[in-house]
C-alpha cells in the first residue's frame, strides 16, 4: 500500500532553475557586499573608500553629494535593503517554485533595482560629472540581476 500524495507537491529544481538560482544568489551577494562597503563608508568616513577623489572617477564626490541621501535615507542603505530582499528571491529553491506571486515579486523587485541604477548612472554622468567605481559595481549587478530575472522568468514560465 502506497502513501497518499502530499497536498503540496515538492519538487527539486531543474538544471535551469538551479543555474538561475546560483547565478542570482552570487550576483546578489556581490551587490550586497558592495552596498555594505558603501554603507560602512557612509557611516564612518567616505574618504575610507579605496577610490580616487579627483577627476571623473571620484567616489568621494558621488558618495557625499546631495543625491547620496534621499528623504533622509542614504542610498547605500537602500542598496543593502534591495540586495537583502533579493537574496531569498534568487535562491535556487525560490526559482524552483512556480508560485506566480513569488515570480512577479522577484521580477518587480529586480525592475525597481534596475530602474534605480539607471537613474543613478544618469545622476553621476549628467548632474555630478563624476563616477564612483563601487556605485558602478552596484549598478552593474542590479542591471544584471534584472536581465537574469527577466530572462529566467520567461524561460521557466509554467506551461498551464
Amino acid at each position: 500500500m502506497s502513501a497518499a500524495p502530499s497536498p503540496v507537491a515538492v519538487r527539486s529544481a531543474s538544471r535551469t532553475e538551479l543555474g538561475l538560482g546560483l547565478a542570482g544568489t552570487a550576483l546578489t551577494l556581490v551587490g550586497l557586499a558592495l552596498a555594505s562597503y558603501l554603507t560602512f563608508a557612509h557611516y564612518t568616513d567616505a574618504r575610507a573608500l579605496v577610490c580616487s577623489d579627483r577627476g571623473t572617477i571620484n567616489c568621494l564626490k558621488v558618495t557625499t553629494s546631495s543625491y547620496a541621501v534621499q528623504h533622509g535615507v542614504p542610498l547605500a542603505v537602500l542598496g543593502v535593503v534591495f540586495f537583502t530582499v533579493m537574496l531569498p528571491l534568487q535562491l535556487p529553491a525560490s526559482w524552483a517554485r512556480s508560485d506566480s506571486v513569488l515570480r512577479r515579486a522577484r521580477l518587480a523587485v529586480a525592475t525597481l533595482g534596475a530602474a534605480a541604477a539607471v537613474w543613478l548612472v544618469w545622476v553621476e554622468l549628467f548632474r555630478l560629472n563624476a563616477v564612483c567605481l563601487y556605485c558602478t559595481g552596484v549598478h552593474i549587478v542590479a542591471v544584471a540581476l534584472f536581465a537574469l530575472t527577466g530572462i529566467g522568468t520567461a524561460v521557466t514560465a509554467p506551461l498551464d
